[in-house]
């Protein structure tokens, strides 16, 4: 993996509710489309919906996976979540640890670590 450019990659998405948000994680991690999700409630969101600006108190996740697995990460955020639309955004990792890195990728493999 040194020398490349990883496959790792970070998306991310809110929930109206802490309790929705551990609901989204531990499915996401469950079901191998995420390493990791950090929880991390007590965002304030300030947006532009319907022609109005509104504000509300969210938990924003942190998903660590792989650009491969995010098509399935997003159709499940979609799924799972409670909002119309909710958000599902990829950041792609430029530059990981390859042992962690490698660990992503195991994770989210279907065949789990080897």
């Amino acid at each position: 993996m040194e020398g490349t450019e990883s496959r790792v990659a970070i998306a991310l998405t809110t929930a109206g509710s802490p309790e929705e948000a551990e609901r989204i994680a531990r499915a996401l991690v469950e079901e191998r489309l995420a390493a990791c999700v950090n929880v991390a409630p007590g965002a304030v969101s300030i947006y532009r919906w319907k022609g109005e600006v509104s504000r509300d108190e969210e938990t924003l996740l942190v998903i660590k996976t792989t650009r491969e697995r995010f098509p399935d990460v997003r159709r499940r955020i979609r799924e799972l979540h409670s909002y119309e639309l909710p958000e599902a955004v990829l950041l792609p990792a430029l530059d990981a640890d390859p042992e962690y890195a490698r660990w992503i990728e195991e994770s989210v493999s279907a065949r789990g670590p080897r």
